[in-house]
């Protein structure tokens, strides 16, 4: 009995908050900015994936000279694997992760940002540290 009650209550995997190539109202800029400057997006994803221990600048170059061989989805694709283990192992959907950046780019990077903007972190205004706690209230200070 106690085994069948543990089988009904196991916890659910981490699923992504953000969806893959679904528009956002709250990512319209970001989502022009993708198209227009990859770059720029990917440098700011890779700043938050990091925790800040890189820049969004340096990033964003790296990003740009791999995007001049046609190689960038190779990078970004690892930046997708670290942020999906950061947030608990999210799946790797639709497909994998390098999969998803060969075939959609634009789309992979949106999702990424879209997704630490639900989370608390938002890459356009880069590594400020972990999301913030609720404020204790009065009456739990005692």
């Amino acid at each position: 009995m106690f085994a069948a009650a543990m089988f009904m209550f196991k916890p659910k995997s981490p699923v992504w908050t953000a969806q893959f190539c679904e528009r956002s109202g709250s990512n319209d800029f970001a989502g022009l900015i993708t198209c227009c400057c990859p770059c720029i997006t990917f440098g700011q994803i890779a700043e938050m994936v990091d925790e800040g221990r890189s820049s969004c600048c340096k990033q964003g170059c790296i990003y740009a000279l791999l995007m001049m061989t046609g190689c960038q989805w190779i990078y970004s694709c690892m930046y997708r694997e670290k942020l999906r283990t950061n947030f608990g192992g999210l799946p790797p959907e639709p497909c994998n992760d390098c999969c998803v950046h060969f075939c959609c780019e634009a789309c992979a990077l949106c999702q990424e940002h879209e997704e630490l903007k639900n989370r608390g972190l938002d890459p356009s205004n880069g590594w400020t540290g972990p999301p913030k706690a609720a404020p204790m209230l009065a009456s739990m200070r005692k």
